[in-house]
């Protein structure tokens, strides 16, 4: 599958976040051409601050692989993490990130800030942004417009 085909199961999971009240993020961890793990924002229902869509494929990944680290793995996640999933995404050693859209009030990748550049971090996490852009922001667009209205 390409990244495109990852990024549209993670907006069907983004979907699965909005139906039940939470933020539209969705995101996958993928080793090779299999899916390992899923996830979508859930910190309202877990009343859980670190509930978001990344920590929870990554939680997933770790429990089915009996491991923290989950080398060798890309993750695709419809909204540019955060800090503490960026630094999430370091510990776990995941290869590469693939991200939807950009996050210009908390991204940690490239928009508020370069997390994945921190000097003294001891693992490197290549990353792409943008794939499937405009459908992960208008996910996340029309949620919000639904909740001001």
């Amino acid at each position: 599958m390409t990244d495109a085909d990852w990024m549209q199961t993670a907006l069907t999971l983004a979907g699965r976040a909005a139906a039940s009240g939470e933020v539209p993020v969705g995101a996958v961890l993928v080793q090779g051409d299999s899916l390992l793990a899923e996830g979508w924002n859930r910190p309202i229902a877990a009343h859980d601050p670190t509930a978001h869509a990344e920590v929870m494929a990554l939680r997933a990944a770790g429990q089915l692989l009996g491991n923290y680290r989950l080398a060798d793995t890309t993750l695709y996640v419809t909204l540019e993490p955060c800090l503490m999933c960026v630094g999430a995404m370091v510990h776990a050693r995941i290869e590469r990130l693939v991200f939807g859209a950009y996050d210009p009030k908390s991204g940690a990748v490239s928009s508020l800030c370069r997390g994945f550049e921190t000097p003294g971090l001891n693992h490197r996490v290549e990353s792409a942004g943008g794939v499937l852009a405009d459908e992960c922001g208008e996910i996340l667009k029309a949620f919000f417009r639904e909740r001001r209205s």
